[in-house]
């Protein structure tokens, strides 16, 4: 661990190795059925354990990091921004997303325990299947229904984790080399029209006693979504050794939030069927250059929040063809050519 800061700019966690993370507010998806990707409503409000060190629990003060307010069976997604690769471990109350294996302080290549950014965008869930992930779902601990839960048969951690991983040197190095070459390439053939954001979804326009422990809450699966987590091309020995930085991301009720920061939450989760009704876009992201990873043993049999929380009543309308914007390489009919 090299000790260095991780930052909060403008509700991006800034981590070491020249990566953001931001907690993006979505649309929850029904439980059956494989959905395409939901949009962006907005950034979850991120604030420091440390600033708040009088009303926080004892155990959340001390485990530091930061912490978000979240409702209960509200969905999330992580929106990973960044320019050069930077190898990050997402955990769910110390289980990785990924591989399903304990929280690990190094990486590890089978099964692959890490996201590559910036090839990887963005990361919905836990992975799930061929092509797929499941949402990440808040829910309170003592159920048994957290991906942690489920997994390990305990709920000790609840909360999000991350770590980062920059290349060492002489990968760096190499990978500065081919960008540069890149450059002249791109520079020989002529000006491009600039990519456009991949972002899915754009954002909707005094002390006093500590704080009660309450239920904390931690991340379990909800629907299907059809995402692709990619199969990193490089060896482990590219990667440095140890993390250049890590965080603990507590969720808290909205309650919680108000006491322990004096701010006012975010307001309720949207409407999913009011969205789609409205024609509001949803997603597909494809990228036919990368592999996808196989889900494991673990992460296959973790079943979704309902079977604990009871039936999904809200209602669900399914969107229509025209909603779903392909984003990247989207797969489709070849070009054709003409007299020109």
């Amino acid at each position: 661990m090299s000790g260095a800061a991780v930052r909060i700019d403008e509700d991006t966690l800034q981590l070491p190795g020249g990566v953001g993370v931001r907690f993006m507010r979505t649309l929850r998806l029904p439980e059956t059925g494989t959905h395409p990707l939901p949009p962006g409503l907005g950034t979850f409000p991120l604030r420091r354990v440390a600033d708040h060190a009088d009303r926080v629990p004892e155990e959340m003060r001390r485990r530091g990091g930061v912490l978000l307010p979240v409702y209960l069976r509200e969905a999330m997604w992580l929106r990973f921004l960044g320019t050069r690769p930077v190898a990050v471990q997402v955990g769910a109350g110390k289980v990785c997303a990924v591989s399903g294996e304990p929280w690990s302080g190094r990486l590890a290549g089978d099964p692959q325990n890490y996201v590559v950014v910036p090839r990887q965008p963005w990361l919905d869930g836990v992975n799930s299947g061929a092509g797929t992930v499941r949402q990440f779902v808040a829910v309170p601990l003592g159920l048994g229904a957290t991906v942690e839960g489920q997994v390990t048969g305990e709920e000790v951690w609840g909360g999000v984790q991350l770590q980062s991983f920059p290349l060492g040197a002489a990968a760096l190095e190499r990978w500065r080399e081919e960008e540069r070459r890149a450059v002249l390439r791109r520079t020989a053939a002529g000006p491009l029209a600039a990519p456009g954001a991949l972002a899915a979804g754009a954002p909707p326009p005094a002390p006093s006693a500590p704080a009660p422990r309450g239920a904390a809450m931690g991340l379990g699966a909800g629907g299907s979504m059809r995402q692709e987590v990619y199969r990193d091309p490089r060896p482990l020995s590219d990667w440095a050794p140890q993390p250049a930085g890590r965080v603990f991301v507590h969720l808290v009720t909205p309650p919680q939030w108000r006491h322990i920061t004096g701010e006012a939450p975010p307001p309720s989760p949207v409407d999913r069927a009011a969205y789609t009704a409205a024609g509001l876009p949803w997603y597909d992201y494809f990228d036919e250059d990368a592999d996808d990873l196989s889900p494991t043993d673990a992460l296959a049999a973790v079943r979704p929040v309902g079977d604990w929380l009871g039936e999904d009543h809200e209602p669900w309308q399914q969107p229509s063809p025209g909603q779903v914007t392909p984003l990247k390489d989207a797969p489709g009919g070849a070009v054709q050519d003409g007299d020109w």
